[in-house]
Formats: C-alpha cells, sequence, structure tokens
C-alpha cells in the first residue's frame, strides 16, 4: 500500500504539504498542490478516510445521489456518477453513492451521519422536495439539473430549453411545418423533471416563433409503447413529418415502427433526437441529435463542488450550450407532406 510519504517523495515536497494539498487545511501554491496531485494519481494512494475525519473533522467523502428511476435512462446516469467518481478522486475525495429515492429524508440522513461533507444531487425536478433542505443546511451542494427557482443553490446542466429550440431550428429549416415530440414516460413530466420539461418548453416557444405546429406525446419505450404513440400522431396529424424524440428507450424502436409502416427515414420523416452519441450512431440509422454530455456534467459539477468547499458562495448556475450533428435522419420536408 503507497503511504503518504512515498507520495512525498515522488512530488519533492513534506509529507505536511502533501497532508495539507489532501485536507485542504492550508493555502498551497497551484503548482505544488497539482504535482501533489499527479503524484497521487500516479501512485495510487488512497487515504484513509476514517483518519481523515478524526484527524481534521473532514471526511473527504461526496454523496452522490443518484435516484435510479426506471423510467429514466439509467446509463446516462451512470456514466455521470462514474465521471463524478474519477474526477473526484483527483482531489482526494471518494463518492458515496445514494441510489434510493427517499428525496429530502437522503438529505437528512447524509447530514445527520456527519459521513460526506458535500453532495451532488441529481434527478432534479423543477420544485423538487430536496431544495429546501439544501439551502438551509451547512453541507455544500451542486446539483446536476436546474430547478425552476434556482436561487441561494449552485446547478450545472445543459441547456436543455436551447437544445429544445435547436432541434425545431433546424427542422424548420429543412421546411418542416409539422413535427411531433415522441416524449419520455408520462411519470417523467408527471414529476416535472427539469430536463424535460425545459426541452419541452423550448421547443414549444421556438416552434410558436417559426410558425411551426407542434404535438407532443409522452412515450413508456419499446415496440408496443411506440407503436402505439405513432399512431396517435398521425391519426391527430396526418401532416407530420419532422419528429424529435427525447427518450433514450424508444428510439430504435421509433425506426423500426417507421420501417413497418413504409416511412422512409428521411425522405418521408426526418428524426432529431436528444440523446448520447452512440445512441445516436449505432443503430440502424445514424440520427440528427443533440448529444447528452454526461462526461462533462460529471466533471463541471465536481468542479463546482470543490470551488464551494474552498469558500465560493452558492448561487452559480453553469448551462452547457447545446451542439446539433446532422447525420443521415434528417433532410427537407417532402413536398406534399406524407
Amino acid at each position: 500500500m503507497v503511504t503518504l510519504a512515498e507520495v512525498a517523495r515522488h512530488a519533492g515536497v513534506s509529507a505536511s504539504t502533501v497532508s495539507y494539498v489532501i485536507s485542504g487545511k492550508r493555502a498551497i501554491s497551484a503548482g505544488t498542490r497539482e504535482r501533489v496531485r499527479r503524484s497521487i494519481r500516479e501512485l495510487g494512494y488512497h487515504p484513509h478516510a476514517g483518519a481523515r475525519a478524526l484527524a481534521g473533522s473532514r471526511s473527504h467523502i461526496i454523496a452522490l445521489m443518484v435516484p435510479l428511476r426506471t423510467e429514466l435512462y439509467v446509463p446516462v446516469m451512470m456514466e455521470i456518477a462514474v465521471t463524478v467518481a474519477r474526477a473526484a478522486r483527483t482531489h482526494g475525495y471518494d463518492v458515496l453513492l445514494l441510489t434510493g429515492e427517499e428525496e429530502p429524508d437522503a438529505v437528512r440522513r447524509v447530514v445527520g451521519s456527519n459521513l460526506a461533507e458535500a453532495m451532488i444531487v441529481m434527478d432534479v425536478a423543477l420544485d423538487d422536495r430536496r431544495l429546501e433542505l439544501l439551502r438551509s443546511v451547512d453541507r455544500p451542494s451542486v446539483l446536476v439539473g436546474i430547478p425552476a427557482d434556482a436561487a441561494g443553490l449552485t446547478c450545472v446542466d445543459l441547456d436543455f430549453y436551447a437544445t429544445g429550440a435547436v432541434c425545431v431550428e433546424h427542422l424548420a429549416g429543412l421546411g418542416h411545418r409539422e413535427i411531433a415530440v415522441v416524449g419520455e414516460a408520462a411519470a417523467v413530466y408527471e414529476r416535472r423533471t427539469g430536463f424535460a420539461e425545459r426541452t419541452l418548453a423550448g421547443i414549444r416557444e421556438r416552434a410558436g416563433q417559426l410558425g411551426v405546429r407542434m404535438l407532443h406525446r409522452p412515450c413508456e419505450g419499446g415496440y408496443e409503447g411506440v407503436s402505439a404513440v405513432l399512431s396517435r400522431i398521425l391519426d391527430e396529424r396526418p401532416g407530420t413529418t419532422g419528429l424529435v424524440v427525447q427518450n433514450e428507450a424508444a428510439v430504435e424502436p421509433l425506426l423500426a415502427v417507421l420501417r413497418q409502416r413504409g416511412r422512409a427515414v428521411p425522405e418521408d420523416v426526418s428524426v432529431v433526437a436528444v440523446c448520447p452519441e452512440e445512441v445516436a450512431t449505432q443503430g440502424s440509422v445514424r440520427l440528427t441529435s443533440v448529444a447528452v454530455p454526461a462526461q462533462e456534467l460529471g466533471r463541471q459539477a465536481v468542479e463546482a463542488l470543490m470551488a464551494r468547499l474552498a469558500g465560493r458562495p452558492a448561487g452559480e448556475v453553469l448551462l452547457l450550450p447545446p451542439s446539433l450533428t446532422v447525420r443521415d435522419s434528417s433532410g427537407p420536408a417532402p413536398a406534399a407532406g406524407v
């Protein structure tokens, strides 16, 4: 097992300097701090959390709250979680993963146990029940997601409102005047989950500005659910020529249903997705998409939390701008609809 003294020798500093870098008890120059952290990474040093807590009343543990709900796309959530864990280690922190749906009770448990000295909170609703507690406790926190009222909170997220607008702009620019949104499962909207609500708001407003008719239908995913939703869309709006999909579980079933119905992509129907790159590029059709930057969200959340632990006040909101990549699934609207 690598010792603190070995890290000090590797970095060319004293053992106390390594201790100060880990504990944050004293200011260390940026160059020295980075040299020590690099040695910690290269040697694989793992400070003992219990000893740290006893010595300095700091556990160097971050609680990461990731409710693993069945209606959400778990791979994205876990990619963020893995990135948080890796980024936290570069700062000398370990991560405690909380996957239950207790919401305020989970926050109370973290604060009451004194095990974790900071929190990263995911799956944020617009009126999230954890917000009042997070504002009132003396434990730094960062949200991956934006509630309706972000005052007094530090948040990072993809700008989902702009994401929705970008999808509409792309389709409108290709001549599509009737579009439909194949959305997340109904429970996601019932819970007023921030990313889904903000995407929908961006689509609605930009569609109104551009004179595009839009229809939104939640979708449970899977072949049967997608088939039912698409049938409903085409019955209600037979002139629909553009689809925006924000539901990873619905992407491939949607392409299969369109093929079964004799609808060519993109000649008859254009499809734009909000999803991870691997979902957009590994299906039967390479999808025009806005990527969900899971790794960048994880890294930014950790950096924001380190700033909070260093004394920066809460209240910053970082929105990552969307980037739409045009691939094979979108093209000019058919001259007379589908």
